[in-house]
């Protein structure tokens, strides 16, 4: 018997039903995902960000509409993780956040070094934790 003269993609049959997009998880959506939701258990947490790199079995990809109405079962907490692209509104986190960050840069050098403000070891390429969230943290990187 003679082997085929075609390749696999000659061969192969065209598809409507498997896109190179990846849809939204949600049953009966088939918009374009934008978001990948993953759930922490232990800290009763759902973490919403950008969408991921590649499918992952234990995680769901939203489109824009289920990512914003996203709403997590009573006395879980929903964190959601900005990619950058689109503005974000600051919340009391965030101006807290950056009131620590002004009063950190107007101490001197020399009195934040000596409070061990230079990273989490005193030793000056560690990244500094600047939030906390059950065991996820918040680094800045020592260069910014």
């Amino acid at each position: 018997m003679g082997e085929s003269r075609r390749g696999p993609l000659k061969s192969a049959v065209p598809s409507n039903v498997v896109s190179p997009v990846r849809r939204c998880s949600r049953t009966a959506c088939g918009r374009p995902a934008v978001a990948t939701l993953t759930y922490v258990y232990a800290d009763s947490t759902a973490v919403l960000g950008p969408l991921a790199t590649y499918a992952e079995p234990h995680c769901y990809d939203l489109c824009a509409e289920h990512s914003e109405r996203l709403t997590a079962p009573r006395g879980w907490e929903v964190v959601r993780l900005s990619d950058g692209t689109a503005p974000s509104r600051p919340s009391g986190d965030d101006l807290e956040a950056l009131a620590n960050a002004v009063r950190e840069a107007a101490r001197p050098q020399e009195r934040a070094a000596e409070a061990g403000g230079v990273g989490k070891g005193g030793r000056g390429g560690d990244p500094v934790e600047v939030g906390r969230r059950g065991h996820l943290r918040v680094l800045r990187s020592p260069d910014n």
